[in-house]
This record gives structure tokens, C-alpha cells and sequence, in this order.
């Protein structure tokens, strides 16, 4: 299963973030640095809308989402890349995940003690994204240094790898991230090799109070976080509040959605920061229903019908004929599979079949 690590300054969310996200109360919450030090691992339900519509039409009431694993890391500081803080510990976490979830405090409160002594959540990206680019800068070098005997004597991968590395020397000793390169589908490929911290893919959650959420596309920090991120690293910042998204942990589904009503908000931030974290980890969702279950099962983009069939079992990728296949809104819109088979929009699909998010399928196999 893939990992997202929650990670920040200290003092911002993080672990009220994971306490809610995962439904627990795991990562101690507390107004002071470093109240997490050893991570806490949650595994995560995807919300899909999709599912209870689809267990209707299966006439079935086992309901099984996706899911991927959040880790709430230690709160980072500046010169945390030369040990400061729990600095070396922290940086191993990281190079630990999957994908990056950088919570930024976008709200005041006298009550609650910033680590800088005031709010500037671009400054607080950028002290955490220059101690990643520092660790991912001296990594770089160290690699180049090891393979510069092979590179002279022009090995052919030595070559290809130090090609690589050459571009992201550059952008990170100017404190950039290595996910802002331009990089080809093969160099891509030899990148992850390196595991730099600066190119897993990133999501910024811009962590707001109570009374700003349902204001906060007007909310400056906010709006800040939004056009740094966008201009300059390519990434998508989403609002949460956590110390709300905590409370609703206790409260049933109806109970979370009258009080979220009453907030002005139609949703929970949590559940739009599960599904962007889980669409950055180049994830997606095909479906299957029957009387037994409807079940969203997790794939990567780009996957075949028969990769897709494996994650059921492997007997049935290994013996796959063919998939049925039919879109999710056309289902819904038919209100059955056989009305959907008598429009034409029931589908058999081969072994070259890229999965859609949102196929139903039902897969045909022998072995």
C-alpha cells in the first residue's frame, strides 16, 4: 500500500491532521515542538461517492472503499538537513513515503505557539522546502562523486545516471525542488532510483480555524499559499481545518453532516485532501458489484485490464480473457447492468484495455 507522509513545521496541525484522516486519536496532539517523534502509520478510507448509488443497483449493503496509509512525521525546523531539531530522523521518514502532504498554518491564535513567533505560511514552505532541497543536494553530489570513475570510463549506465543528476544539481543548489525539472519518461524512471525528498510528488493543506473554513477562498494566507505553490512548484494547496476535522471524529455520519451544515460547508476538507492525495499517488479506482459486496479497488494510471484483474487475485491476471466492462455514470443512468447491455454501453474488453477510474468491471479468466 502507498504512503502519503503529513509533514511541516511544528505546531501546525499535523498530528490533529492524522488523528482525523485516520478516525483516531494515535498522534498526540499538543502545543509544544516535536510531540510526535516516532511516526504514527494510519491506514486511510478513500471517500467515493460513487459506492452507495452502485450498492443499490447490486442490492447489497457491504460497502468496501479504498485505501491508502497516512504517516504523521515529527515537525521539521530550519537546519534540520544538518541535524537540528530531530533533523536526520525526520529526513529518513520522509524518504520513507510515497507522496508529501505539507500542512501550512494559515491561521492567528495567541493561544497557540508558532516556532518563527508569527503566521507567513510562504516562508514556512520555503524553510521546509530548503532544508529538503540542502539533504537532496548534498545526496546529489555524493552520487555524482561515486560515479565519476565509471562515468570516465563511460560506462553506459554510470552515463545515463550522472545525465540526470547533472540537471538536478543545478535547481537544488538554488534551493528549487527536484520536482520542478523537466525530466523524459526514461529519465524519470532513473530518477526514482535516487528517492530525493524534493521529487515525491506534493500537496500543500492549508490548515485554517473553525470560523475561516467556509471563507476561505477569501482568506489571504490562504490565498497566498495558493498562487506560491501554483506559480512556482506546480502543486495543488487544499483548505482543512484540522481542530475541526478532530471533532467530527466522535460524531456519527448524520451528526458530522449537520454540524459541517451548520458550519456553511457542504464537506469535510479531510475527505478532498484524501482524494487529491490519493489521484497525487498516480492512483485510481475501478469498481465491482454483485450481491456480496461493492468494492473499489485501487490501480495505477495507465494500467491494463489484465494488471487490474491481478489486484483481485492473481489467478486472474494470469488466466485473463477478457474484462465486461461499463462506465460508472453509464450504470447509474441505466439503473441496471442488463439495461445497460440492451443501450450497447456494456463493454468487453482485451488484454490492451486501459482502465478508466470509474470502470465496472467483471473479469473472465481460466487457468
Amino acid at each position: 500500500m502507498l504512503k502519503a507522509g503529513i509533514v511541516g513545521l511544528p505546531n501546525v496541525g499535523k498530528s490533529t491532521l492524522f488523528n482525523a484522516v485516520t478516525r483516531t486519536r494515535k498522534a498526540e496532539a499538543a502545543n509544544y515542538p516535536f510531540c510526535t517523534i516516532d511516526p504514527n502509520v494510519g491506514v486511510v478510507t478513500v471517500p467515493d461517492a460513487r459506492l452507495a448509488p452502485l450498492a443499490q443497483i447490486a442490492k447489497t449493503t457491504v460497502i468496501i472503499p479504498a485505501a491508502i496509509e497516512f504517516v504523521d512525521i515529527a515537525g521539521l525546523v530550519k537546519g534540520a538537513s544538518a541535524g537540528e531539531g530531530l533533523g536526520n530522523k525526520f529526513l529518513s521518514h520522509i524518504r520513507e513515503v510515497d507522496a508529501v502532504v505539507q500542512v501550512v498554518r494559515c491561521f492567528e491564535d495567541a493561544d497557540i505557539h508558532h516556532v518563527t513567533g508569527s503566521i507567513d505560511p510562504v516562508r514556512d514552505i520555503e524553510i521546509i522546502n530548503t532544508e529538503l532541497a540542502i539533504a537532496d543536494l548534498d545526496n546529489v553530489k555524493k552520487r555524482r562523486d561515486k560515479l565519476a570513475k565509471d562515468v570516465k570510463r563511460g560506462e553506459k549506465a554510470a552515463v545515463t545516471e550522472d545525465a540526470v543528476l547533472a540537471k538536478f544539481e543545478p535547481v537544488l543548489d538554488a534551493g528549487k525542488l527536484a520536482l520542478t525539472v523537466p525530466l523524459t519518461p526514461e529519465e524519470k524512471v532513473t530518477a526514482r532510483s535516487f528517492f530525493l525528498l524534493t521529487d515525491k510528488p506534493t500537496i500543500f493543506a492549508c490548515n485554517v480555524k473553525e470560523s475561516d473554513l467556509a471563507t476561505a477562498d477569501t482568506n489571504a494566507f490562504v490565498q497566498k499559499v495558493r498562487d506560491y505553490v501554483k506559480t512556482h512548484l506546480a502543486c495543488e494547496a487544499v483548505v482543512i481545518s484540522a481542530q475541526i476535522e478532530s471533532d467530527l471524529i466522535d460524531l456519527s455520519a448524520d451528526e458530522a453532516k449537520q454540524f459541517l451544515k451548520e458550519l456553511g460547508v457542504e464537506e469535510s476538507g479531510v475527505g478532498a485532501l484524501i482524494r487529491a492525495t490519493y489521484h497525487l499517488l498516480g492512483l485510481r479506482t475501478f469498481l465491482t458489484a454483485g450481491e456480496k459486496e461493492v468494492r473499489a479497488w485501487t490501480i495505477h494510471v495507465g494500467d491494463t485490464a489484465p494488471k487490474a484483474a491481478g489486484v483481485i487475485h492473481s489467478d486472474f491476471e494470469r488466466g485473463f480473457i477478457k474484462a465486461e466492462t461499463v462506465a460508472y455514470d453509464d450504470l447509474v443512468k441505466c439503473g441496471s447492468i442488463a439495461s445497460a447491455r440492451e443501450k450497447g454501453l456494456y463493454r468487453m474488453e482485451g488484454k490492451e484495455y486501459v482502465v478508466q477510474d470509474g470502470d465496472v468491471m467483471l473479469f473472465k479468466f481460466n487457468v
